[in-house]
């Protein structure tokens, strides 16, 4: 009788199916609240840089004519609200009438994008070292905070993790040894990475470095030459070039737009104007390795440094090709006038890597001394490792599924302000926000629903000082506080605007800094005690502290003391003048 074979199940590869677990559970992340503030965008860059400048795309070709920040994200963007409403009168239509759809498809991109900047992460680790690292890594980077708040907004700074992670495996690879057939595409497709994560967000080009160490280090061990060294890196530089061309072709089209918009960024970061009101930080490099604490958690951090310590020690050819793009980038974005947490992002896949080699090396060690120890050891190096970013990111997203303050301080005002009133409203909120949907109001010349004190206007300087000749001149968003005094209140009440709104999005930044701005600190004094308080919106849970201002933790919500998104709102009611 012939025996027949039995036929072999196919085995669950369970690193593939925890894999699948952490990006699934990345992407839960990452869309829970992703709605949160529409039909209104309340980030000032979100609702100015890339949304409208992709629908803009549809109008004047795709020269976007603004070159602070690379147009890579928003020609993404362009294309899939192509294919999406079919063309420009569908999507400017879409823009008006329902803007909520317009921002929420950008935003699911980032969030699909930061998602695949987990898998690659997971790439990452393994290339590097094992398998288990390269999952820790990847359960890391689902949960931490800094890239998840940033996976709900239509901004660049996600978007470029994505291929700046992709140049990081193809250096891992290069590194590790890929054979010298295969290297060549590791090389052209880490180059074409470097050039997309820099056409996305310049400070992700910074992975060209890793991408270069790693050919040198590989052209030293096959001892290839330095003709071949040169010829590598030349091919690198030579694909990182055509990547960056692909995402702003404009670079090179309209190449001196392109040079002042990247000056102007330089002289922005660099403090060639007045500092920012409300940035107390006095030392960019501390800033930035405060933001690790929180950005994925003090011990990350903290196993981030264990892990670099251990390659240094035993693995000197993947210590050179990660670390020093850490010290390049702290040194050179460190020494920068103005820093701001997300600005850390692109060193993120890195120090997330480190942090895992590093907790898995301690519980390696651990159960090679005892060995009874070594799983509980895991375990508790795991819960660790995840457990702080994975409470705030969490906690993030159940505040941005939350009615936002101006969201609510704006059905208020529709209820209790009249059409046409005039209203002294600092500048907290997006322009649409005053607008009735799809009518302009005839209460007020300009259509919006309320007539607006004009805070982009003002007849003092920075200081203070009144400007020649009785003029007024613009101010920005971010020097609105300089330009307030106590006098203000009177010509309110003059004028009948007697309905005045504040916001501590404003407010806390010459709370923070009251030597620099005394007037404002007077102003806000004075109104408090001639206004009537009528409403009041906090974000904040019923006796929380109010975390102190900074332009990290005002606008993102890792304070646990956050109940809901926005600033805290105030609503006075002038009664004097013409207000009586």
């Amino acid at each position: 009788m012939e025996r027949h074979a039995r036929r072999a199940r196919p085995r669950l590869d369970r690193t593939a199916l925890a894999l699948a677990a952490v990006l699934a559970g990345a992407l839960g992340l990452r869309l829970w609240g992703i709605g949160h503030g529409l039909p209104f965008s309340y980030n000032i860059d979100e609702e100015g840089h890339f949304v409208p400048v992709a629908i803009g795309f549809f109008g004047h070709g795709l020269n976007p004519r603004y070159f602070l920040n690379p147009p890579g994200y928003t020609e993404l963007l362009h294309v899939i609200y192509a294919v999406w409403f079919g063309g420009r009168e569908a999507v400017a239509r879409a823009y008006v009438d329902d803007p909520s759809k317009v921002f929420l498809i950008a935003r699911v991109t980032v969030a699909l994008l930061g998602t695949i900047s987990v898998w690659l992460t997971y790439l990452l680790g393994s290339r590097l070292f094992d398998r288990r690292a390269g999952l820790l890594a990847a359960a890391l980077a689902a949960v931490a905070f800094l890239p998840v708040f940033y996976s709900h907004l239509a901004l660049n700074d996600v978007p470029s993790m994505a291929p700046a992670t992709l140049a990081l495996v193809c250096a891992a690879a290069i590194v590790r040894g890929s054979g010298r057939g295969g290297g060549i595409w590791w090389l052209l497709l880490g180059g074409v990475a470097v050039g997309l994560a820099a056409g996305t967000k310049y400070t992700a080009g910074i992975v060209l470095l890793p991408l270069l160490t790693a050919i040198a280090l590989r052209t030293r061990e096959e001892r290839a030459g330095a003709a071949h060294l040169l010829a590598a890196a030349a091919l690198a530089c030579l694909a990182a070039g055509v990547g960056f061309l692909v995402a702003n072709p404009h670079a090179l089209l309209s190449f001196s737009e392109f040079r002042t918009g990247v000056l102007r960024q330089r002289e922005l970061a660099g403090g060639d104007e007045l500092a920012k009101l409300g940035l107390t930080q006095d030392n960019g490099i501390v800033y930035y390795l405060w933001t690790f604490t929180w950005g994925i958690g003090w011990i990350p951090a903290l196993l981030a440094l264990v892990g670099a310590g251990r390659l240094l020690v035993r693995e000197r050819a993947v210590a050179l090709t990660l670390l020093p793009t850490i010290v390049v980038y702290l040194l050179y974005m460190g020494t920068q006038d103005r820093y701001f947490g997300r600005w850390a992002l692109p060193l993120f896949p890195i120090v997330i890597v480190l942090a895992a080699y590093g907790a898995l090396w301690l519980a390696d060690e651990v159960g090679r001394r005892r060995a009874r120890l070594a799983l509980p050891a895991t375990v508790a190096l795991v819960v660790a490792l995840l457990a702080q970013s994975a409470v705030h990111a969490v906690h993030n997203d159940r505040v941005l599924s939350r009615d936002d303050t101006r969201g609510l301080a704006h059905d208020w005002m529709v209820e209790q302000i009249p059409p046409g009133t005039k209203v002294m409203l600092e500048p907290i909120v997006p322009a649409r926000w005053t607008e009735d949907p799809n009518r302009a109001d005839p209460a007020t010349p300009t259509g919006k629903r309320w007539q607006l004190w004009d805070t982009a206007r003002a007849d003092v300087d920075d200081f203070g000082r009144p400007v020649p000749g009785g003029r007024t001149r613009y101010v920005k968003v971010d020097k609105y506080e300089r330009t307030l005094r106590p006098e203000l209140i009177d010509r309110y009440e003059q004028q009948g605007f007697c309905w005045v709104v504040i916001g501590s999005h404003q407010r806390d930044r010459a709370l923070v800094e009251p030597k620099v701005v005394p007037q404002a600190i007077a102003y806000y004094d004075e109104l408090a005690r001639r206004g009537r308080e009528v409403a009041r919106f906090s974000p904040y849970k019923a006796g929380a502290t109010p975390p102190r201002f900074n332009f990290d933790w005002a606008f993102d919500y890792y304070p646990l003391a956050y109940e809901r998104p926005g600033p805290e709102i105030v609503i006075y009611r002038l009664s004097g003048g013409g207000c009586s």
